[in-house]
C-alpha cells in the first residue's frame, strides 16, 4: 500500500521509531539512538525531549564512559505516566486490563454479562467497566490513557471493528467500534484511539510487544477454548490475510471425513480438538454451559479414563496441526494458549510427542512450543499490546490495506478505519 504523508506524520514515524528502538534496546543514549536509527543528532535530542515531556520516556543516572564531553544519559521507556487498557470480550465474561507502557498490570476486572446471548448489554457492561476504570480518581490517576484495545472470540474485520460472527455466543455482524464509540461519547474516552482485533492474534501481540522474548519471530499463537483460532507474528506484524481471516485455523481439515464442523465441512480443527467438540464426545451428545465445561475438566484432572481417552487423542490430532502450522510458516515459537491448558499434559504431550516424530522425520528441530507469558490475562493484555504496538507505528494501517469484503457489508466508511482517533493524537 502507498502512505504519502505530511511533516507531522513524518515526525511522528521518528519519534515512534525512537521508542520502538528503546523497546528493544532500553538504556542507549540520544547519541546510541542516532547512530542506530540514522537521525541527526540535534533531531534526537528534539524528539527525546518531547518524548520525555509527554511521558514515553524516563532517563535514567548518567554514564560514565572515561571518553571527555558530555557523558551519556541511558533512556528507557517510562512505566510510570501513560496507561493503557485492554480487554477480552470473551464467552460468559468480559476481562479488562489497564497497564502501563512495560505491560505491567496497573489494575484489572471482570465483569460477568447479564445475558450472555445479548451483544448490545454485554458491550454496553464492557464499555461501563472500561469507563470505571479510566475514571480521574482510580489506579490511572494521574496518567494519561493512550487508547484501548479489544480482544473478540470470533471472526472480525479489523479494519471496521464489526464482529461478523461469534460461533460460541451466537453474535452476528455487531458492530463493536460504533457501539464502543456511542458509550464513549462525552467521556474521558471520547475520541481515544480503539483498536478492535479477532482474541488470537491480540494474544500473540502481546507476546510480542510485552514478553522481551527476542529472536521469537515468527510466532503464532494457538488459541484453543471451545473453538480454535491462531494469531500469526511475521517480520513484527500481524498476518492478517486478504479480508482479515487469516489464523482461522480452527478450520484447516485434518481428518477428511471427520466429524461434522459447525462451517458445514468435516474433520475440521474445531470439530476435532475444540472444548465444545470433547464435552460433546465425551457427554455422547451436544453438551453447552460451562458446569459441563467444568465437569469435563475435573473428569480429566481425577483420571477419568473415557475423558481422558477422548482428551489424548484431541492431543494427537492438536499434534497434526502444530506440523501443519510449522511447516507452513516455520516460527521459532508456537504459544498454545485458551481454556484447554486446564486439560494439562493429558492434551498437551500427545500434541508435543506427534510433533516431536514429525521433526525426527525431517532431522529438522521443532519450533519450541510454550504456554502464555500472561495466563488468563493473556487476551486482556493483548488489547493493551495491541493499542500501544499501532501507536507505535503510525505508518502501519491496522488493516493493512485490504480490500474489503464482497461479502460482508461494513459498518464504518473504510478510509476511516478502527483507529481514525489516532491522526489526531498528540
Amino acid at each position: 500500500m502507498i502512505v504519502a504523508g505530511d511533516q507531522q506524520l513524518l515526525k511522528q514515524v521518528n519519534r515512534m521509531a525512537l521508542v520502538r528502538q528503546l523497546c528493544n534496546q532500553p538504556g542507549l543514549s540520544r547519541a546510541g539512538l542516532a547512530e542506530t536509527v540514522g537521525l541527526t543528532k540535534s533531531t534526537v535530542s528534539l524528539l527525546v525531549r518531547e518524548l520525555l515531556d509527554e511521558g514515553w520516556l524516563s532517563e535514567s543516572a548518567l554514564l560514565a564512559t572515561g571518553a571527555l564531553g558530555r557523558r551519556a544519559t541511558p533512556l528507557h521507556l517510562d512505566g510510570t505516566r501513560l496507561a493503557l487498557l485492554g480487554v477480552d470480550l470473551g464467552i460468559g465474561a468480559a476481562r479488562i486490563v489497564a497497564t502501563n507502557l512495560l505491560g505491567e498490570v496497573l489494575d484489572e476486572a471482570v465483569i460477568d454479562y447479564a445475558n450472555g446471548a445479548d451483544a448490545v448489554a454485554c458491550i454496553g457492561q464492557m464499555a461501563a467497566g472500561v469507563l470505571h476504570m479510566a475514571r480521574a480518581d482510580g489506579a490511572l490517576a494521574g496518567r494519561a490513557l493512550l487508547g484501548v484495545g479489544i480482544g473478540l472470540h470470533g471472526v472480525v474485520d479489523d479494519a471496521t471493528g464489526v464482529l461478523h460472527y461469534a460461533p460460541h455466543l451466537g453474535w452476528r455482524n455487531v458492530d463493536v467500534a460504533n457501539q464502543m464509540r456511542s458509550h464513549f461519547a462525552f467521556t474521558a474516552l471520547d475520541g481515544k484511539p480503539l483498536f478492535i482485533q479477532n482474541e488470537a492474534n491480540v494474544a500473540a501481540l502481546a507476546e510480542l510487544e510485552f514478553s522481551n522474548q527476542a529472536g521469537a519471530d515468527p510466532l503464532i499463537y494457538l488459541s484453543i477454548g471451545y473453538g480454535v483460532g491462531a494469531g500469526i507474528i511475521v517480520n513484527g506484524r500481524l498476518l492478517t490475510g486478504l479480508y482479515g481471516f487469516a489464523g482461522e485455523v480452527g478450520h484447516t481439515i485434518l481428518q477428511q471425513d471427520g466429524p461434522p464442523c459447525s462451517c458445514g465441512r468435516r474433520g475440521c480443527a474445531d470439530a476435532l480438538i475444540g472444548l465444545q467438540a470433547l464435552m460433546d464426545e465425551v457427554n455422547g451428545k451436544p453438551a453447552h454451559g460451562a458446569e459441563l465445561l467444568e465437569k469435563l475438566f475435573v473428569q480429566v484432572e481425577a483420571g477419568d479414563a473415557a475423558a481422558c481417552d477422548v482428551v489424548a487423542a484431541a492431543g494427537r490430532k492438536l499434534g497434526v496441526l502444530l506440523n501443519n502450522l510449522w511447516v507452513a510458516f516455520d516460527p521459532m515459537c508456537i504459544v498454545i494458549g485458551g481454556a484447554a491448558l486446564r486439560l494439562g499434559d493429558r492434551f498437551l504431550e500427545p500434541g508435543r510427542q506427534v510433533l516431536n516424530d514429525c521433526a525426527s522425520a525431517t532431522l529438522l528441530p521443532a519450533p519450541a512450543i510454550r504456554t502464555p507469558r500472561f495466563g488468563i490475562n493473556a487476551i486482556a493484555i493483548g488489547g493493551a499490546a495491541m493499542a500501544r504496538h499501532y501507536l507505535m507505528r503510525p505508518f502501519a494501517d491496522q488493516s493493512g490495506g485490504r480490500r474489503p469484503n464482497p461479502k460482508v457489508g461494513t459498518g464504518l466508511p473504510q478510509a476511516t478505519g478502527v483507529a481514525a482517533g489516532f491522526w489526531s493524537w498528540s
